[in-house]
């Protein structure tokens, strides 16, 4: 298992939940060196450009976030080639799941999966993908980044009973064979964070499923951090789903 990260994913870029200080810190004590790291490298206009419109970039620019939210976006990238030969996780923020193609909200500035996933389809590395997005918000800004693309699927968990919520999961994952497998990774859902429902094994489970269903079918998996502001419990969260994922 490979983690991307960079440390200027320490610094507080906003006064916003995703970008506040111990975020990352507390994540990184939890994995510790159990897994290889690999420096994030920020991604090239073009790669922004295949799913934002140049007005939503410049935007970014001029409110100075375009830096960090590029590095972010490269990372999503890295962490998605790297899953098509073996699993991979993207430890980034700022998260990226509320971005549109013209627009965003939530935290996030550029849509991490979307550009991600644009990069392999337009690369011809991959021409299916299965988006799992079970941060506790619904990722609406990865739907309209990637609506136009007939091969990815979506699915947002919405069920408020943990076993119907997991049943979900599994009932996507095994819908059809896919490519590559993209997490949109948010712990939010966490009993003790915003959301109130799930359970640290949950994570671990979920990145099992993701791991068991991309091993059977033959297709890559990787998974990028959006939400999960508890920094008690962020860290042993990730760590349960990356481990599940290995």
């Amino acid at each position: 298992m490979k983690v991307v990260f960079h440390n200027d994913f320490y610094k507080i870029y906003a006064r916003e939940p995703a970008a506040a200080s111990g975020r990352m810190e507390a994540v990184i004590k939890s994995l510790g060196n159990k897994f290889e790291f690999i420096e994030a490298v920020a991604a090239e206009q073009k790669d922004l450009e295949a799913v934002h419109t140049t007005s939503h970039i410049d935007s970014i620019r001029r409110e100075g976030l375009y830096d960090i939210a590029a590095l972010s976006a490269g990372g999503a990238i890295q962490a998605a080639t790297i899953g098509l030969k073996e699993s991979a996780f993207g430890l980034i923020r700022p998260p990226g799941h509320h971005a549109s193609r013209n627009s965003c909200w939530g935290f996030c500035y550029f849509n991490n999966m979307a550009v991600a996933l644009m990069r392999l389809i337009s690369s011809n590395q991959i021409k299916t993908a299965a988006v799992l997005d079970f941060d506790f918000h619904y990722g609406d800004g990865n739907v309209d980044a990637l609506s136009g693309n007939s091969g990815v699927d979506i699915y947002n968990p919405d069920h408020s009973v943990r076993a119907a919520y997991l049943k979900g999961v599994a009932a996507f994952l095994n819908k059809q064979k896919y490519d590559i497998i993209g997490v949109s990774a948010g712990f939010d859902h966490h009993e003790e964070d915003w959301g109130g429902l799930l359970k640290t094994e949950d994570y671990f489970d979920m990145g099992q499923m993701v791991k068991d269903t991309a091993k059977k079918t033959g297709a890559g998996y990787f998974g990028i951090l959006e939400g999960g502001y508890n920094h008690t419990v962020l860290g042993r969260n990730v760590l349960a789903f990356i481990e599940g994922m290995s």
